[in-house]
């Protein structure tokens, strides 16, 4: 599979004055429920509507979705409004389902992208399709496998693909439900930068107030469009009810979102810049995240110090680290001069925490 601008022909074919919106509840609950978020969404900058009809729960015993009984109600939605339909799909039977009635976009999900036989096997079911396919990306950050999938879709003539960024999974506890790990994201766009890149805010973030900052970084870095979970209760949905919003708030995100466009040399030099830019914010938060993890290792360490009565400063083990970043910076073009400026900062702040750990159990 190699990039190309026809990759971008079925979002182009929408003739969009903005980015791409798909918007609907995490699940299909009732006819009613769906109806009625269809229709408050109809006059809004949404063009999909979106609903979970098989809900696959990490756990058992909970809300599982309403089946394939949920589809007559997406068809009841695209007649009522006119607004194209979506649903995650995880087999053959769920595809067989989805195209007799007639969704017009189906999602890959990310427990379904990690497993290349359940990918092969939905990617044969949709041979020579024409219906749109987005997959999202798998659990783990592993591009190779995200773009796999993708890959067993061309091969089966599925031409009308996209992808939906919808952050990692993390056992460290972080402010997001999943982690975004936007530099993968990038790397994609790097290798395909026509291939239609959607974020799923809902799903990184698991909390509706940071929302918002998370589609502005999004369109920062250049991404398509997003989808957004959205219920007119959401405090009372069935399932994810935390990172819903209700469609005025989507509204008002779509009114406040800084949305840049290419128009001439100058324009484009600027979305360039902004975008490398943000993409440089975002790897700062990342060293802050890694040194604040660092640190707390530092502060474990002082305490095993302490309570051995052992010394703070370790001038072996520091000329070791110290050796093995000189190396290790050499590998990415960093000067000596340079990591030897930022670890010596990095071990005086270590050794201030474990100062501070000393002092507080010797009191």
């Amino acid at each position: 599979m190699e990039n190309k601008k026809e990759l971008r022909n079925w979002l182009d074919a929408f003739n969009l004055d903005h980015p791409l919106v798909i918007a609907g509840p995490c699940s299909a609950e009732t006819e009613e429920q769906v109806l009625k978020i269809a229709h408050e969404l109809k006059d809004t900058d949404a063009t999909v509507f979106r609903a979970g009809i098989w809900k696959p729960r990490t756990r058992p015993g909970m809300f599982e979705g309403v089946g394939a009984l949920g589809l007559k109600w997406l068809q009841k939605a695209k007649e009522e409004t006119g607004m194209l339909t979506t649903t995650e799909v995880a087999n053959p039977n769920h595809v067989e389902l989805a195209l007799k009635h007639d969704v017009d976009i189906l999602w890959i999900g990310a427990r379904t992208t990690v497993s290349p036989f359940n990918i092969q096997e939905i990617a044969e079911a949709l041979k020579g399709t024409d219906k749109i396919v987005l997959i999202k990306n798998p659990v783990n950050p592993d591009l190779a496998l995200w773009l796999g999938a993708v890959e067993r879709f061309y091969t089966q003539d599925v031409k009308n693909l996209g992808v939906i960024h919808r952050g990692f999974s993390t056992y460290e506890k972080t402010r997001y439900r999943n982690n975004p790990e936007w530099q993968v994201a990038v790397d994609l766009q790097d290798k395909f930068p026509d291939l239609p890149l959607i974020l799923d805010p809902s799903h990184i973030a698991g909390r509706r107030d940071i929302i918002f900052d998370l589609c502005q970084t999004g369109l920062d870095l250049n991404y398509d469009g997003i989808m957004v979970e959205t219920h007119y209760d959401p405090d009372n949905a069935w399932s994810d009810a935390a990172q819903q919003i209700t469609p005025s708030t989507l509204v008002q995100i779509m009114k406040d979102l800084k949305i840049r466009k290419e128009e001439g040399t100058a324009a484009e030099f600027n979305n360039k810049l902004n975008t490398l830019r943000t993409q440089i914010d975002v790897v700062d938060h990342q060293l802050i995240e890694s040194l604040g993890k660092r640190m707390k290792i530092a502060d474990s360490i002082g305490e095993l110090k302490t309570q051995n009565n052992v010394a703070i400063l370790q001038s072996k083990r520091w000329n070791e680290i110290l050796g093995a970043m000189i190396l290790e910076g050499e590998k990415h073009n960093l000067s000596e001069e340079f990591i030897l400026r930022v670890f010596k900062a990095i071990h005086q702040e270590s050794i201030n925490h474990q100062k501070k750990i000393s002092r507080m159990e010797e009191a």
